[in-house]
């Protein structure tokens, strides 16, 4: 078995056991593994070892990966998305992570339209008012709820977060928990529903499944260290 795949499995056994302890279906919990920085025959390895989810936030980077890989990968832009990449990233990416705005959501919803796709979006909220981060607050989502309600060519699935960054994972739990919360709210006081949560990283994803995470944006765990920081950190 390659390291990759060894890997891969061991974040797949830690998302089980967090499942059991939540009382929670593993099925409800996909694993994104998140590739950026490594090359397309890592991402192949993982694909040959039945991962389907990638994640890539930088689009020169993914581009040429996503020309050589398997159709069959089902790719998530987790990165922070600039409006001059909008029209090529969404022939690309099925779903998109990271859209911080209204005015984003709106024109991401006026480029589907042009190009006749329907990506699937989640909305990002910066829980801890970071200026170093985008994001709706819990006011600016509320208020903008009925515009997003009104979008035609996307589909909202869900929300997603990052939280402050902390020497002890367990202190991310309130985000997680808080994040769940405001979705369960908002569905209620507008009548939507937005069925997943883009939360947890290779640090915390046990603690973000714990807390109702659907989605978990793995790289490091499954495909070894980075090296240095990579800008739009999200995986």
């Amino acid at each position: 078995m390659s390291d990759i795949a060894s890997q891969l499995e061991d974040v797949r056994e830690k998302i089980r056991s967090a499942c059991s302890r939540a009382r929670r279906d593993f099925s409800e919990v996909r694993l994104v593994a998140v590739s950026k920085t490594f090359p397309a025959e890592d991402v192949r390895a993982a694909f040959e070892s039945t991962q389907i989810l990638f994640g890539e936030s930088r689009l020169q980077e993914a581009a040429p990966k996503i020309e050589v890989l398997p159709s069959e990968i089902e790719w998530h832009f987790i990165g922070r998305v600039q409006r001059n990449k909008v029209r090529k990233i969404l022939p690309l990416f099925q779903y998109v992570h990271a859209v911080d705005s209204l005015k984003l959501a709106a024109y991401i919803d006026s480029v589907a339209r042009d190009l006749d796709l329907r990506p699937k979006i989640f909305l990002q909220i910066n829980q801890a008012g970071e200026t170093s981060k985008g994001g709706f607050d819990v006011k600016s989502l509320a208020e903008a709820i009925p515009a997003i309600q009104a979008l035609k060519h996307v589909e909202v699935v869900g929300l997603m977060t990052i939280p402050p960054a902390v020497e002890n994972a367990e202190d991310s739990r309130k985000w997680f928990t808080e994040l769940r919360q405001l979705r369960d709210a908002m569905g209620k006081q507008f009548s939507i529903n937005f069925p997943f949560l883009s939360m947890g990283m290779s640090g915390d994803f046990e603690i973000a499944v714990e807390e109702g995470a659907t989605h978990v944006r793995v790289g490091s765990a499954i495909f070894g260290k980075r090296d240095g920081k990579i800008d739009g950190e999200l995986g």
